[in-house]
């Protein structure tokens, strides 16, 4: 029987394997679930919902409607007890990942590959960015500072501005940038800056 801990390192492993650059975020909040993790890709976002052995279904059906409002992929990774019949508890676009010990090693077997979400709203997708991350996009592309304007207001004035293309590709660069060492340093900078 594999446990969520048994998977996530060889995990890890597999995807930068397969995907090349990479960066991985775990347990992210998005609206009432938590991704297990969050995969990001060079132009894009990846939910991973993780269904090992001990867990049940009993939450599923609200984290995929979540993981579909944030990310424009989705996988779920499924023990081998999960494996047959994961199918028909996530959408078809979903891709599926099943996961066994064999030869006293964790090892994954794609079922399905993930296709686009069609799902996935950019205006969600942006949320995931702090306040410091919106101001260099707008630095980056000579946008108005927008000061004393609301997260929110500046959010809409970013997607309004830039193309869909640009803006997946400049999301997925603030995240591969984030350091979580310096989170408070770097909005207290912000904040700083903002007040003169």
């Amino acid at each position: 029987m594999l446990y969520d801990k048994d998977i996530r390192e060889p995990l890890f492993d597999y995807l930068e394997e397969r995907y090349g650059k990479i960066r991985i975020i775990e347990e992210k909040q998005m609206g009432r679930s938590r991704a297990d993790i969050v995969m990001v890709l060079p132009d894009a976002l990846a939910g991973i919902e993780i269904k090992s052995d001990a867990d049940t279904y009993a939450r599923l059906e609200r984290q995929v409607k979540d993981y579909d409002r944030f990310f424009d992929r989705n996988f779920v990774v499924a023990g081998s007890t999960h494996a047959m019949h994961i199918a028909e508890h996530v959408p078809e676009y979903w891709g599926i990942l099943s996961v066994e010990w064999l030869n006293d090693q964790v090892d994954f077997y794609v079922i399905r590959e993930a296709a686009k979400n069609p799902k996935a709203d950019l205006k969600q997708k942006i949320r995931i960015l702090w306040r410091p991350e919106l101001a260099h996009i707008q630095a980056l592309y000579g946008l108005p500072k927008y000061a004393g304007k609301s997260k929110d207001f500046v959010q809409n004035k970013i997607l309004e501005r830039l193309p869909e293309e640009i803006l997946n590709r400049q999301i997925s660069e603030e995240l591969f940038e984030r350091d979580y060492t310096k989170i408070e340093e770097t909005i207290e900078a912000y904040r700083k800056k903002r007040l003169k």
